[in-house]
């Protein structure tokens, strides 16, 4: 049987260009501007992690961000940042819950905390731009 046809594959395109953009930027953000994620370290990480950590997800979200923008290597590059996502969950969800964290950062909790279930958001987009198969249904449909 053959798949059905992709219905949305202009929306999934600009989709997927706007994924990348948007982890290639952050990936850079994470060179450029590396103090700006300290405050998001969790206490439970060796110090002397941090800045390797911080780098480390940069070049992951630099590598994802290009990644999905090409045919070859869409697929593995957005399960690798829907690891990266679930990877860096406990880092937003520490800063959301340390006030001292969270005045680091230089956002208010309550915006961190709204930060949290972007999270969710964000895999689902990868997913629904990058890995679910054209033409497939949502459940129950």
């Amino acid at each position: 049987m053959l798949p059905a046809p992709d219905r949305h594959p202009a929306l999934r395109r600009r989709l997927r260009v706007g994924l990348g953009a948007f982890f290639i930027v952050g990936g850079l953000a994470h060179f450029v501007a590396p103090h700006l994620y300290h405050p998001m370290m969790p206490p439970w990480l060796p110090a002397e992690s941090h800045r390797p950590l911080i780098f480390l997800s940069g070049l992951a979200e630099l590598a994802g961000g290009i990644g999905v923008l090409t045919t070859r290597f869409r697929r593995p590059a957005a399960w690798g940042l829907v690891a990266l996502l679930i990877a860096i969950f406990p880092a937003n969800l520490h800063v959301a819950l340390d006030p001292a964290a969270a005045a680091a950062f230089g956002f208010s909790q309550l915006v961190l905390w709204l930060r949290v279930p972007f999270q969710a958001l964000f895999i689902a987009w990868v997913w629904w731009s990058c890995l679910r198969p054209p033409g497939a249904e949502p459940p129950g449909k």
